[in-house]
C-alpha cells in the first residue's frame, strides 16, 4: 500500500462530496488512501478495496507471527523434527 502524501491526500469532506467520482478514480489509480477531514480534523480514510484486503492480510500474518513468538517465549514451541513427525503422523490417519 502506498503511504498517504500529506501535501496531496488530505481533503475536506465538502470537497470530497463534490468530487466523489474523481477522488475514487484517483484512489484506484494511485493506490494511495485519502484522509477526509471534517471541521479541520481528520475524520475518515478512504482507500482502494484491493489495498485494504492486502493490508488486512499483512496484519493477520503479523498477528500470527506475534502469537508464535509469544508461544515460543512461554515454552509452548516445538522442535522442527518433532513438528514434522507429528504432522506426518497425523496425515496418515
Amino acid at each position: 500500500m502506498q503511504r498517504v502524501r500529506l501535501d496531496q491526500d488530505i481533503r475536506p469532506l465538502s470537497d470530497f462530496r463534490a468530487n466523489v467520482a474523481a477522488y475514487l478514480e484517483e484512489i484506484k489509480s494511485s493506490k494511495r488512501p485519502i484522509v477526509i477531514t471534517q471541521h479541520g480534523k481528520s475524520s475518515a480514510v478512504v482507500m482502494d478495496v484491493g489495498e485494504y484486503e492486502e493490508l488486512m492480510e499483512r496484519i493477520e500474518v503479523l498477528s500470527d507471527i506475534q502469537l508464535a513468538e509469544t508461544q515460543i517465549q512461554n515454552g509452548q514451541g516445538m522442535q522442527h523434527d518433532d513438528a514434522k513427525r507429528k504432522i506426518l503422523q497425523d496425515s496418515n490417519l
